[in-house]
C-alpha cells in the first residue's frame, strides 16, 4: 500500500528536477540553447524570404504570361468564325461574366451570337421526369426522324436543336415556323429560359457547362463507397449529342475539368468523344481563346478534346481556313422561280410558234 512518504518523497524528486533544471538553464546550458534558437529563427528567416523572393517572381513571369496571352490572343482568334452565327445554351447555370468573356471571343472571331438560352431545373430533375415524357410525347411529328426507342430528354434535346437552326425553306436569313414553334413550347413549359431573343437561325451550337454536380457524402469506414450520380450530366450530354446531329458544329466548353463533369464524361466515352468536341479551362483566358478555334476546327470536321488537363489530346485546336459562308434569301427563291417560271413560258412559246407554223404549211 503508498503511503504518505511515498507522495514525499516524489514530490521531492520534482521539485529536484525542476530545480537542476533552472540552474542548468541559467548556467552552462544557457548559451548553446540559445545559440541554436538564434540559428534556427535566422535560418527560418532566410527561407522565408527566399521563398518570398521566388513567389514575386513567380508572379511577375504569370503576370508576364497572362499580358502575352491577351495580346496574341485576338491575333489568333481573327476571322476564325467569320460570319458564322452560333446559339449559346447554358447548361446548368448563369454565369454573366464568363458568358460575357466568350461573346467577345467569337466577336473577335467573326461570329455573332443570334441566340442564347439556358436550360432550367426542370430539364434535368429527376422529380419532373413525367412532365418532361408528357411534352416530350406532345411533339410528334415535329421532330422529324427520331428512332422510335429515343427516350423522352433525347426527343426534347433535339426539340431544342432544331429550334435554334431551324431556317426558313426560302430564306436563311429567317426562322423557320416550325423552329419558332418548337421554341415557345419549350418555353412554355419552363424547361428553358430565353436569355436573348433570337432572331436568326444558327449555324453552329455552343454549349456551356459548369462545375460537376456535388457527389454524395463519402462512404463510411468500411462500407462501399456510393456510385458517383450521373443523372444529370448525361442528360446534358443528351443535349450536345442532338446539337452535333442537327447543327454545322456543336461544342461543350466548361471550366477546368474533372472527374464527374460534362467535359469529363465526353472524354471518358470513346464514342462521345469522337464525335463531340470539348475545351476545358474556360474561366481564364487561354481556354476562352480556344472557343472560337476549336468551332471553326469542327466545322472543318476536326474533332478535338482541348485543355491543359491528361484527357485533353491537344492544348490548341489547329489552325483551319473556313470557306466564306454562302446564305440564299428570299429575294433570290423568288429571282430562282421567275427564272423557272421565264423558262417554262419560253419553252410554252415556242411551242405554240410550231403548231401555228404547221397549221399554216398544212393550209398552204
Amino acid at each position: 500500500m503508498i503511503d504518505f512518504r511515498y507522495h514525499i518523497v516524489s514530490l521531492i524528486s520534482v521539485f529536484l528536477a525542476l530545480a537542476v533544471g533552472i540552474i542548468l538553464g541559467a548556467g552552462p546550458l544557457q548559451g548553446a540553447i540559445g545559440d541554436q534558437l538564434t540559428g534556427q529563427v535566422e535560418q527560418l528567416r532566410t527561407e522565408r524570404n527566399e521563398l518570398r523572393d521566388q513567389l514575386d517572381e513567380a508572379n511577375v513571369t504569370l503576370g508576364d504570361d497572362s499580358r502575352y496571352i491577351e495580346a496574341a490572343g485576338p491575333q489568333l482568334v481573327a476571322g476564325s468564325l467569320q460570319d458564322r452565327r452560333v446559339a449559346v445554351v447554358d447548361l446548368d447555370g448563369a454565369d454573366n461574366e464568363r458568358d460575357d468573356a466568350i461573346a467577345e471571343q467569337l466577336e473577335t472571331a467573326g461570329a455573332s451570337v443570334v441566340g442564347h438560352v439556358r436550360l432550367t431545373d426542370s430539364w434535368t430533375s429527376q422529380d419532373e421526369e413525367s412532365a418532361r415524357q408528357t411534352v416530350a410525347e406532345g411533339l410528334g411529328e415535329k421532330l422529324g426522324e427520331v428512332p422510335q426507342d429515343a427516350t423522352p430528354e433525347q426527343r426534347l434535346a433535339r426539340a431544342l436543336a432544331l429550334s435554334l437552326t431551324g431556317a426558313a425553306p426560302t430564306s436563311s436569313e429567317e426562322r423557320s415556323p416550325e423552329a419558332i414553334e418548337l421554341e415557345a413550347l419549350l418555353e412554355r413549359f419552363a424547361l428553358v429560359d430565353i436569355v436573348s431573343e433570337q432572331t436568326l437561325p444558327a449555324d453552329v451550337v455552343l454549349l456551356l457547362s459548369g462545375p460537376a454536380p456535388e457527389q454524395a457524402a463519402p462512404a463510411a469506414e468500411g462500407e462501399e463507397a456510393p456510385a458517383p450520380d450521373t443523372y444529370v450530366v448525361d442528360i446534358e450530354v443528351q443535349v450536345a449529342v442532338a446539337a452535333q446531329e442537327v447543327a454545322e458544329a456543336a461544342l461543350v466548353a466548361g471550366p477546368t475539368a474533372v472527374s464527374g463533369d460534362v467535359v469529363s464524361t465526353i472524354r471518358a466515352n470513346d464514342d462521345l468523344a469522337a464525335s463531340l468536341s470539348t475545351v476545358s479551362g474556360i474561366e481564364a483566358e487561354p481556354g476562352r481563346i480556344n472557343v472560337p478555334l476549336a468551332l471553326a476546327a469542327r466545322i472543318a470536321d476536326q474533332v478535338g478534346q482541348f485543355g491543359f488537363e491528361e484527357s485533353a489530346t491537344a492544348v490548341l485546336p489547329p489552325a483551319v481556313e473556313l470557306p466564306p459562308v454562302t446564305r440564299t434569301t428570299s429575294s433570290d427563291a423568288g429571282a430562282q422561280d421567275a427564272a423557272a417560271g421565264d423558262t417554262a413560258g419560253g419553252t410554252a412559246n415556242d411551242g405554240a410558234a410550231e403548231v401555228e407554223q404547221t397549221a399554216g404549211a398544212g393550209e398552204g
